[in-house]
């Protein structure tokens, strides 16, 4: 039986912008990198894909994935208490 996978998403891990390439690519199971570079090709290179028009709609359909922990990016963890070993 096949694995289900998330539907399309905003990456959390993998944003510059608004996320949507770093989704495309965590959806495909590819490299973030490789997407973002041939988003740019084929919008530099191609007259008939407005590039900045489909990522700004992508923008807004897309949903934003929860985060991975419950702090969001970029919040350090819940400090821990100090371990004191003559305790």
């Amino acid at each position: 039986m096949p694995t289900s996978r998330p539907g399309l998403q905003r990456s959390q891990e993998q944003r510059i912008l608004a996320g949507v390439c770093g989704g495309l690519a965590e959806w495909l199971g590819w490299s973030a990198t490789l997407v973002r570079l041939l988003f740019f090709a084929v919008s530099v290179l191609s007259a008939a894909f407005p590039g900045i028009l489909v990522y700004i709609i992508l923008w807004v359909l897309m949903p934003n994935r929860p985060p991975a922990h419950p702090g969001g990016p970029g919040v350090p963890a819940a400090p821990t208490p100090p371990h004191n070993p003559g305790d």
